[in-house]
């Protein structure tokens, strides 16, 4: 019986990688269903069902197999087996491990949303908690979200060279707050490059959501490290 089980679990845990591997919404939705159906623990759903899924997307992503409307298409459907799962997850009273608290967000004067939501998707699938203040965001608004949930983490898009600015005013408000270094920074978006953001003091800067979840995971680690030492 045990060994039925695992193999009904292993099925539908291919099943959930392969969903998102194809962008497919409907089926990571009834995947979900299907190993809550089956008894699964929502966590091994997501950890190693939809999350290696997304992974394996986001190495294709960066090896050139796949692209942009791959990428999207992927966190949309995570975001469907989210919304099953996560209820599940709340009536259990069970919580993920949260990895660190991020603040998104595209500058004022800036609407673009695009790549900042395939970010903020891909950091919430990898165990952060996410909060999104959407675009044309105020920098101050940045710094009290920031101070409101106890950010780790604050990420700021611009996707306009007019709007990069915003970028360097919002590293600048945190640290007139007295938040900084406490809160990293990180930067992206089209014109953004690595020496803008050593220019502007930020801690780090990403071209695509994958470095971008990899930058963080980054920054967390070495914040955890000397606590331990």
């Amino acid at each position: 019986m045990v060994n039925e089980e695992a193999a009904v679990y292993e099925d539908l845990l291919a099943a959930m990688r392969a969903s998102i591997v194809d962008g497919d919404q409907d089926a990571a939705a009834d995947a979900a269903r299907a190993g809550l159906e089956a008894g699964m623990d929502p966590l091994l759903a997501i950890d190693e069902g939809y999350v290696a899924g997304l992974s394996h997307v986001g190495s294709c992503f960066t090896s050139g197999e796949m692209y942009l409307p791959d990428m999207m298409l992927a966190a949309r459907a995570m975001k469907a087996a989210l919304a099953v799962l996560e209820p599940a997850l709340a009536e259990a009273s069970v919580e993920r491990r949260v990895r660190g608290r991020v603040v998104i967000g595209t500058v004022k004067g800036d609407i673009h949303e695009i790549g900042k939501n395939l970010v903020g998707t891909m950091l919430s699938a990898s165990g952060f908690e996410v909060h999104d203040l959407g675009v044309d965001v105020p920098v101050e608004t940045f710094v009290a979200k920031a101070r409101e949930v106890a950010a780790d983490i604050v990420g700021v898009s611009a996707l306009l060279t007019t709007t990069m600015t915003g970028q360097r005013a919002v590293v600048q408000a945190l640290a007139d707050a007295g938040m900084r270094p406490g809160v990293k920074v990180i930067v992206g978006g089209a014109p953004v490059t690595r020496a803008w953001a050593e220019e502007i003091g930020a801690d780090g800067y990403s071209e695509d959501a994958v470095g971008a979840v990899a930058l963080a995971t980054r920054l967390m680690d070495a914040a955890v490290e000397p606590a331990q030492s």
